[in-house]
């Protein structure tokens, strides 16, 4: 349908404004198209600007991480970090008394050093109730010295019945003597007197033999009843040695210069530390004395990682009750023979000490401590257990021509 000559509308643009830009009718031209172009160019290359910064900052700690692989001039060091306990280098356990000659169940406690004390060798370290030891070794005391009179008694009748003996038996030699004259006299004498003098004879040869053959089992005699006695006091006189040691072992002395440590231990179905007071079973250890200038810390080290460790690396020692405090360390020993895991018979576990450097009074023994070992790259650690006999083997081939 045609349109009518008022409905048609001419379209002219609309002129241009004096400086050039376009109407605000909103149509643009051909300049303002090039200028939104121009933008957008100029936002995507910033986009991309911004895309390739951040990309490469990605990439940066790779290349740093690459560059900072280990290599033969410049090797990497790397961290293994185990568990242990503190201990002292020197340390004496401290037991309950354990007496001889009797059984005793427990003992009670009179005196006690405290824990933390300074003690020198020689210190009292404890003291135990030792009444009833005093009171037997004075009874022993007595019946040794009641033995002692007995033997020196049966001894000095001793002594005179062998007196009298010999004196019987030198009288005898005389009586046999005279009848060996009177024999000799049987030309001169009548029968009658011949045969008297002959009887005189035979019985005094009879009388000293039989008093020296008596004299001989009186003296033997005589000793046993005397060694009997003497058995009985060398006896007693042990027993009495023996429960005066046991008074002196109720009281406790320090073997040595160090700190008092009381252990946690078991007395009247409970746990706890050592009190004045209590009664304590023979051979408890319940204390200890430790000297807390040398430590060391022992830890248990699973085969995987104990491949790894050689004696004398470097370590770091952190103490988990006091992070703060951190000691440097030495690997000293190495188990040769490891122990059965708790999971499998297979798996073995190897028990290393490192020894501490340094000195704080915090450092204390039973303290759960963290070790940091430095170990060496695989190139050195291959080296390393390179064994002896290939190297001499090598060092052997090459000096052949």
């Amino acid at each position: 349908m045609p349109l009518s000559s008022a409905e048609v509308v001419p379209e002219y643009p609309p002129p241009p404004l004096q400086d050039g830009t376009p109407p605000e009718d909103g149509r643009p031209n051909g300049r303002s198209k090039r200028l939104r172009g121009l933008w957008i160019a100029v936002a995507v290359a910033v986009i991309l600007g911004l895309l390739l910064l951040v990309a490469f900052h990605g990439k940066t700690p790779v290349v740093q991480k690459i560059a900072a692989s280990p290599t033969a001039d410049s090797p990497t060091i790397q961290t293994l970090r185990l568990k242990g306990t503190t201990e002292a280098v020197r340390m004496r356990a401290i037991l309950t008394p354990v007496l001889s000659g009797q059984y005793v169940g427990t003992l009670t406690v009179t005196k006690l050093a405290a824990a933390g004390t300074r003690v020198k060798q020689g210190d009292i370290l404890a003291e135990f109730d030792r009444q009833a030891q005093i009171r037997d070794s004075l009874d022993k005391q007595a019946d040794y010295d009641k033995l002692v009179g007995q033997v020196a008694e049966a001894q000095s009748k001793e002594d005179a019945a062998r007196a009298k003996d010999e004196t019987e038996i030198k009288q005898a030699e005389d009586d046999l003597s005279k009848a060996q004259l009177e024999v000799q006299k049987v030309e001169i004498m009548s029968r009658i007197d011949a045969e008297k003098a002959q009887e005189t004879l035979e019985e005094g040869q009879a009388t000293l033999a039989q008093l020296r053959e008596t004299f001989a089992l009186k003296r033997k005699a005589a000793q046993a009843g005397i060694r009997i006695l003497e058995i009985q006091r060398d006896r007693t006189q042990q027993i009495m040695l023996h429960a005066r040691a046991d008074a002196d072992l109720m009281q406790i002395r320090a073997p040595l210069d160090g700190v008092v440590v009381l252990n946690t231990i078991s007395k009247q179905g409970q746990m706890g530390e050592a009190q004045e007071g209590d009664q304590l079973r023979s051979g408890n250890p319940f204390m200890q004395v430790v000297d807390p200038s040398a430590m060391q810390v022992r830890v248990p080290v699973n085969q995987e990682d104990f491949m790894s460790l050689r004696v004398g690396q470097a370590a770091r020692i952190h103490l988990d009750a006091y992070p703060e405090l951190v000691f440097p360390g030495k690997l000293e020993e190495m188990a040769p023979i490891g122990e059965a895991g708790d999971f499998s018979f297979r798996l073995r576990t190897f028990t290393v000490v490192f020894s501490v450097t340094g000195q704080d009074p915090k450092m204390m023994p039973d303290l759960s401590a963290a070790v940091d070992v430095e170990l060496p790259n695989q190139t050195e650690l291959l080296r390393s257990n390179v064994p002896q006999s290939s190297a001499r083997q090598s060092n052997a081939g090459e000096a052949r021509p």
